[in-house]
């Protein structure tokens, strides 16, 4: 039997999957013997490499110093004084799942055996996971070339001289060598990744559930979701997309016609949106899953050749690039949902009331829902401003290229927030229809999503202050694809 409690450390074979349920505390982390073996050979190596020529960080200062020859009489300090400064971070502290993310992440690299740190750290961070010790971490400070600041902070903390969030464990020591080997990774910004992504692909599965609820409640066409329309132009989300809402809506054998002969975008194109989203994601973990298990550390540590070589990456342009991606393809989802809310209060496409109004004439109904919705997607549409178009040039001009994928990261929580609330506004808006029009929905997962959202969300005829179900029906989102 799978123990999916358990996930092994190898440096190899994480998943995304696997930081996310460590993360939040639904998995534990335990360090293979084999990758312990090979994180010691690369200490020992990196300790003979730095005993007979120049090894970056090891005999040598960072960045602009990278020439100044560390005195070997005072070695032992220069791995402490590396940390000490540049445990600079600010900002407000993350949050304690992302941290418990980047350690994981950390634990998982140095497990690669490219960065030559001593087995201890291995061990000492294998350990925090397991009882749950929680560094205390801050925000500010990581421009993607590295996450200098974060790591400096979790590797002081480890040493005893930086204070825990969550409980404690005994310091260790760091080796001469360990400071820049621990810190020359971006496992902060990539721990925010996964956890970014993780999120929006399950606001983005929601939006199928979503849109197959408004098609029922808009009468719609389902010839846009044929099998024979996607196979004449495949592109892989949107033969994915066409394939859930042919599940969702039981679109079996042979098509009964809509209420138009064509539907509005919302419902007609949502294949060719959606699509690009969802490959778009698919994209996003293929870069995460390569990090995830790289030995990216500078200079690396070879143990199949006995050499340092000293390289870039620490860019993490890939990974800046796809997340600029993904909010631009995102942007264009959340505008197609709410161009579907636009539809749901039109009566000559619903043959309902005008706003889904109950009451006297000249009652409201959901109208509010359209502002609340536009100003999330113009909030949404700030965020998806592509962040890898600027740069810094640091360190007296020897680092002249940034690629902010933290920035790009973090861009994208707020995008999918925005993108929650538009959604959630459609959700509300169908829902309505359906209770007012009293359709009957296909025996699919589609009816249980349906009968969940209308347990959670109260139907109240006359005009009422909407916030409350606005927030209930965002919190409901992600439950909708598991229904």
């Amino acid at each position: 039997m799978i123990d999916d409690s358990r996930i092994e450390i190898t440096g190899t074979d994480l998943r995304c999957g696997d930081v996310v349920r460590v993360a939040h505390r639904r998995a534990w982390a335990e360090l293979q013997d084999d990758a312990v073996t090979r994180a010691d050979r690369a200490h020992r190596l990196a300790v003979e490499l730095g005993a007979t020529r120049a090894v970056y960080g090891r005999t040598t200062g960072v960045g602009a110093n990278r020439h100044t020859v560390v005195d070997p009489d005072a070695a032992d300090q220069h791995g402490l004084r590396l940390l000490r400064s540049h445990a600079g971070g600010t900002g407000e502290p993350l949050a304690d799942d992302v941290v418990r993310a980047a350690m994981l992440i950390r634990l998982n690299q140095l497990a690669a055996a490219g960065s030559g740190v001593h087995p201890r750290v291995l061990r000492t961070l294998e350990t925090a996971l397991r009882v749950g010790a929680v560094p205390l971490v801050h925000s500010r400070g990581a421009i993607g070339t590295g996450d200098l600041t974060a790591l400096a902070e979790i590797a002081l903390t480890l040493a005893g001289e930086h204070p825990w969030s969550v409980g404690a464990l005994n310091p260790i020591a760091i080796s001469p060598g360990d400071a820049l080997a621990f810190i020359s990774s971006n496992a902060a910004t990539l721990a925010e990744a996964v956890l970014a992504w993780h999120e929006l692909t399950r606001v983005l599965a929601a939006s199928h559930v979503v849109t197959a609820l408004s098609f029922c409640a808009l009468g719609g066409s389902p010839e846009a979701y044929s099998e024979r329309v996607h196979a004449a132009r495949p592109h892989p989300g949107s033969m994915r997309c066409a394939v859930e809402m042919r599940r969702l809506l039981g679109m079996d054998g042979e098509l009964t016609p809509g209420q138009r002969l064509q539907d509005p975008f919302g419902l007609r194109a949502f294949p060719q949106v959606q699509g690009p989203a969802l490959d778009a994601a698919a994209a996003v973990e293929q870069v995460l899953t390569i990090d995830l298990n790289a030995a990216a550390e500078n200079p690396l540590i070879d143990i199949e050749t006995e050499q340092a070589y000293h390289h870039g990456q620490f860019s993490t342009a890939h990974l800046a690039l796809v997340f600029d991606h993904l909010r631009a393809a995102l942007h264009h989802v959340a505008e197609l949902s709410a161009a579907r809310l636009s539809d749901l209060v039109e009566p000559d496409l619903t043959g309902l009331p005008a706003f889904l109004a109950q009451g006297p004439a000249g009652s409201s109904g959901i109208m509010i829902l359209e502002y609340v919705a536009h100003d999330a997607l113009a909030q949404l549409r700030h965020a998806a401003a592509p962040v890898t178009l600027g740069t810094a040039v640091i360190s007296r001009g020897l680092e002249d290229h940034a690629s902010f994928s933290t920035h790009a990261i973090r861009a994208t929580v707020t995008a999918t927030s925005a993108y929650r609330t538009v959604l959630a506004c459609e959700l509300l808006g169908a829902v309505r229809a359906l209770r007012l029009a009293e359709r009957e929905l296909p025996h699919t997962r589609l009816r249980d999503a349906y009968e969940h959202a209308t347990a959670a969300l109260p139907h109240i005829p006359h005009d009422h202050p909407l916030t409350t179900e606005i927030q209930q029906a965002e919190r409901i989102l992600p439950t909708l694809a598991d229904s």
